[in-house]
């Protein structure tokens, strides 16, 4: 499971090191794709492999569904870490996320994702006024 907030950097060649929490899950390989929000998520290969096996049950006649598939898979990249924990994030995801040089890596349960910095703080800001008012109807089960 990922969970909390890491700061690394993204070095000159687009490569980020991995929080070290992270690691042991994604050391056989992961996969990067567009996320919503403007981030880039991080599933382990079986955890994408898994979400791919639910899209697969998306009916065919559905736009909406065609277009998500579409924009979901068409970023994905599949990466392996190397020796130091370190992973490439291929330009078009870069620039998708409008990442800088200061990064977010945030754990959200099955993924991770990968966020600027200033982007990830401006969204926290304004979600966190919210958080508080959060009542079961939004996530049933939990309150």
């Amino acid at each position: 499971m990922f969970l909390g907030t890491h700061s690394p950097r993204l070095d000159d060649k687009g490569r980020i090191i991995l929080p070290a929490k992270f690691r042991d899950e994604l050391a056989d390989g992961l996969v990067l794709t567009r996320g919503q929000e403007r981030c880039i998520y991080v599933f382990s290969r079986k955890e994408f492999e898994r979400i791919h096996e639910q899209m697969r049950e998306a009916p065919l006649s559905s736009r909406q569904a065609r277009d998500y598939i579409r924009v979901f898979l068409s970023g994905a990249s599949d990466e392996v870490p190397d020796k130091q924990g370190r992973v490439t994030i291929p330009p078009a995801l870069r620039r998708y996320a409008g990442l800088d040089r200061e990064l977010a890596v945030i754990g959200a349960g099955t993924r991770a994702e990968i966020w600027d910095a200033e982007a990830w703080q401006e969204y926290l800001d304004e979600k966190e006024a919210a958080f508080s008012d959060t009542d079961e109807d939004a996530i049933p089960g939990v309150f």
